[in-house]
């Protein structure tokens, strides 16, 4: 029934069903460090993109600024005193220099995707006796609900910006007492505004976003904020996230402009999810080592308990590569069949953790996608730790003299 079957794979099955409790322990070892790895693996991937998700919600990948006005003092000229204190200039709300241009020039990069220009500023909101100061946003809608999804955030009305439109956050609508389609007077410092009406209102997902932003066509913001024409900044995203900084130090090193990117205003937060990864590299790394140790140690049992056997099968013609191939083949065995329970055990412990761990409201704890790329590379990663945990006691198979072997 076996004749088809190659020599090293007979004897490695052999080995494995004669040592059953060894080979169940070991595979549940490594099934247990599959596991682990898998469910740690999805919840840091789901950590990650669930607050990327609501940072770049709210956000651009990348924001460039106007250059910072800077004070400069009359030393040119001995004759003019100087005062001991040289303040900055008022900081106005001012517009990039050559905006259209850079945005041309940035626009044709490969890394970036979407550039949006905007120009905001700070004004008051009035509702009869009711005054706030917020945050007009000016925009361009085709081109900054691209990076800003916010039509997906609109709570009440619709996310229609024309040049009498504006749209609230939903403390701020709390705050005035309005609604979608009510009334409200923006102006400046100097009194001069525009009644506009409110066609949305949003939620930003974030209480101090809510509270004083509010979005309206950008030429509506450029008059109100006297830029005639001009923006205050320009939002772009990028193919990828992660290497906004280098778009953005690239983008500064090109055309001189100020460019923050998302990581460096969150620096916080893209620590700390820095930290997480190395941490679960580490963990995963430490388990993968014992996983690796575990199926080492019992190989190397095996090849103790099996030299008599391995003495003979030496003295009937077998060649060192092939008692070389049984053990690494029985390294490999281990490896996949841990890999196959250990990514089931990994699994049902994510269904668990998705169905349970739930937010008051009933969302997910933490969004976890099952990502088949995850239990492959698993999967492999098992195979190759046994394989390569199975090389030491291979080579000590190999080099087994058949007649000390056999002699024992």
């Amino acid at each position: 029934m076996n004749d088809w079957l190659p020599f090293e794979w007979i004897a490695a099955s052999r080995f494995l069903r004669e040592g059953r409790m060894q080979t169940l322990f070991i595979i549940i070892g490594v099934s247990i460090g599959v596991g682990v790895i898998i469910f740690m693996s999805a919840m840091l991937e789901g950590m990650r993109a669930n607050f990327i998700r609501r940072v770049l919600s709210v956000q651009s990948h990348v924001v460039l600024l106007p250059a910072q006005e800077i004070a400069r003092p009359l030393r040119a000229t001995p004759q003019v005193a100087e005062a001991a204190i040289v303040q900055k200039p008022y900081q106005r709300v001012r517009s990039i220099d050559q905006w259209q241009k850079i945005i041309a020039q940035v626009a044709h990069m490969r890394e970036v995707t979407t550039v949006s220009p905007m120009a905001s500023g700070s004004v008051l909101a009035v509702r009869g006796e009711a005054v706030r100061a917020i945050t007009v946003i000016g925009i361009e809608p085709d081109t900054y609900f691209r990076i800003v999804p916010l039509p997906e955030k609109i709570v009440a009305g619709s996310m229609r910006l024309t040049s009498e439109d504006i749209v609230v956050g939903t403390e701020l609508a709390a705050d005035l007492g309005v609604i979608a389609g009510d009334k409200l007077r923006i102006t400046k410092g100097t009194g001069e505004g525009a009644t506009l009406t409110i066609s949305g209102i949003v939620d930003l997902g974030a209480k101090s976003a809510n509270q004083r932003n509010a979005y309206v066509a950008l030429h509506t913001a450029q008059a109100l904020l006297g830029l005639s024409g001009g923006v205050s900044s320009i939002d772009l995203a990028v193919r990828d996230v992660y290497a906004a900084e280098q778009v953005a130090q690239a983008i500064t090193a090109a055309t001189g402009v100020q460019a923050d990117s998302w990581i460096k205003t969150n620096a916080q937060f893209y620590s700390a999810i820095t930290a997480q990864t190395i941490g679960n590299t580490a963990i995963r790394f430490f388990v993968a080592l014992s996983v690796a140790f575990g199926i080492a140690a019992v190989l190397i049992v095996s090849v103790v308990q099996k030299s008599k056997e391995i003495g003979i099968l030496r003295a009937m013609g077998a060649a060192r590569g092939q008692i070389l191939r049984i053990f690494l083949l029985e390294g490999a065995v281990l490896g996949l069949a841990g890999s196959v329970f250990g990514s089931a055990l990994g699994a049902t412990a994510l269904l668990l953790w998705q169905t349970y761990m739930r937010n008051p409201d009933g969302t997910p704890f933490v969004p976890i996608s099952f990502e088949p790329r995850l239990f492959i590379l698993s999967a492999v990663l098992a195979m190759l730790t046994g394989l390569a945990a199975a090389v030491a006691p291979a080579l000590r198979g190999a080099r087994l003299d058949p007649v000390v072997a056999i002699r024992g």
